[in-house]
């Protein structure tokens, strides 16, 4: 009998979900297969909106100068109620340290993070298909059909699924998506167009018959995004006369000259109950799906990936229990709802008419006035705002002044020539970083960990393994910590732990709470 072939990690689906997982795994030395059904890469641009807590993963992962150079970047949001501007609100607020959408499609996303993962060493499977999934003990074991109709049998300790909406994974592990399944149906459309739109901004417009939302791509295409409101099961005029008669409707003054992608599709908001089952995890659409409208998705799936993937590697190499793993659910499953009550939300107030629409256009307008109303709608937009302040890896107090806390993500700093040296400071594992207050900077943290030193003063400090020179206490002042603490970088640059400088006991009790 023939020995099944084995791997710390089966990854179905080679979607941007598949590939920012398995990048993400073998950059820390899990081995890892990717396999993908289709026989080719997708040639349909698809999801083309990169929001600004993505573009910090990417940084991180170290693509992110590879995706800036395919595309072009939105640093603004606009609002409409028909052709009537109700906002604009800047980007340039936002809590990142890439405060912008880009957009790009989907095609040079997944050829980006294709072309790292074969720099990494690992390679995707394609036209290979998951026919049967089982789970014994510490083990998973799948039977592959390969292009040739041969099939494969394979030994893996843990598999992701990452196979979209209709995911083998999902069906062979025995759950389903909840929800509400009366969809959404859309039509999308990349063309060019003689338009009056600003080139810089994302655009939303309300209409009664569904909102539009027109984004800016590369060589002066567009891609417009209709919500179409007629009854289910008619069949969607898929042409650009079609689009233009909708554009007409609900925004005027567009005038639609050559079509490059036109399709329609539908979609529904649901999630399954659970994303870890057993040695078996669920991420992006295999997990949730919801409207397209506000340009979610495939961040939301990336980020599910880029969270699960640190933790996995982690347990594979022996750095933290198995409970560890848990923790994707607790802090990934609520952004899910948040997403779908997000794009239900915004679906439900851009079709008002007559006198709620005119309510809620005065509202909107009032609103966007207020600096504090416009920083929240760029946060939510870009996702900066998600946070896991119930996460059970988010240990300790938040210090008297702090203004970070356990839960957060890094916050960029506001002088390019500190957040350089902080970037660089990154580590594909845990940095526990020291911000000294004044007088000689304390010893580092007694743990096996990275250690940054932030300092005021003499950069030649010994005993770090990196010693960020802040002069002017620009660190200090943005994490509120001017008489100085510690603050535990988890790989996802999200905030572990954050502790006074007399605080023994926080930051040792987050690492031992990984390894429980």
């Amino acid at each position: 009998m023939t020995t099944p072939a084995s791997t710390d990690v089966l990854v179905v689906g080679a979607g941007p979900v598949g590939l920012v997982a398995a990048c993400e795994l073998a950059r820390r030395g899990v081995s890892v297969r990717v396999i993908d059904k289709l026989a080719q890469p997708t040639d349909q641009s698809r999801a083309i909106a990169i929001h600004a807590r993505s573009l910090d993963m990417f940084e991180r992962m170290g693509i992110i100068d590879e995706l800036v150079s395919t595309s072009i970047k939105a640093t603004a949001m606009q609002l409409y109620a028909g052709h009537r501007k109700l906002f604009r609100v800047p980007l340039g607020g936002v809590e990142a340290v890439f405060p912008f959408t880009l957009t790009t499609a989907q095609t040079e996303t997944e050829r980006v993070l294709d072309e790292h993962l074969r720099s990494l060493g690992a390679t995707v499977e394609r036209g290979v298909e998951l026919v049967a999934l089982t789970q014994a003990g510490h083990t998973t074991h799948v039977r592959l059909r390969h292009p040739d109709g041969s099939n494969e049998q394979v030994r893996a300790d843990w598999v992701i699924g990452a196979d979209g909406g209709h995911s083998a994974v999902r069906r062979l592990v025995g759950t389903k998506l909840e929800g509400c399944f009366e969809g959404e149906r859309f039509l999308l459309g990349d063309v060019d167009a003689r338009h009056h739109l600003d080139l810089d901004s994302m655009h939303t417009f309300f209409s009664p018959d569904g909102p539009v939302v027109v984004l800016p791509m590369r060589d002066g295409r567009m891609r417009f995004l209709a919500q179409v409101r007629d009854a289910a099961g008619t069949p969607i005029d898929e042409t650009m006369e079609a689009l233009q008669a909708i554009l007409d409707r609900r925004i005027g003054g567009m005038q639609l000259t050559r079509s490059h992608w036109l399709t329609t599709f539908e979609v529904r908001h649901a999630r399954v109950p659970a994303y870890r089952w057993g040695r078996v995890f669920l991420a992006g659409d295999a997990a949730h799906i919801h409207s397209p409208a506000g340009g979610q998705g495939m961040n939301t799936g990336m980020q599910d990936a880029y969270n699960l993937a640190w933790k996995l590697a982690a347990v594979i190499q022996g750095e933290a229990g198995d409970s560890l793993l848990d923790s994707y659910e607790a802090e990934r499953l609520p952004v899910a709802d948040g997403v779908i009550a997000f794009t239900n939300r915004l679906t439900r107030a851009g079709t008002l008419s007559g006198l709620p629409s005119r309510v809620r256009n005065t509202v909107v307008r009032v609103v966007s006035h207020l600096p504090a109303a416009r920083r929240a709608m760029a946060n939510t937009a870009e996702e900066t705002n998600l946070v896991y302040p119930k996460s059970p890896l988010a240990v300790g107090r938040r210090p008297r002044r702090a203004k970070v806390a356990a839960g957060d993500h890094l916050p960029p700093v506001p002088d390019a020539a500190v957040q350089k040296q902080l970037s660089a400071a990154r580590h594909t594992g845990h940095v526990v970083l020291t911000v000294a207050a004044s007088g000689e900077p304390p010893a580092p943290a007694g743990l096996d960990q990275r250690q940054v030193l932030v300092t005021d003063g003499d950069a030649s400090v010994g005993g770090y393994d990196t010693v960020i020179a802040d002069p002017d206490g620009v660190i200090a002042r943005r994490f509120g910590l001017r008489n100085g603490g510690r603050v535990v970088i988890r790989p996802d640059g999200y905030l572990g732990a954050v502790a006074s400088l007399d605080d023994t006991t926080t930051i040792t009790h987050y690492f031992a709470t990984l390894r429980s």
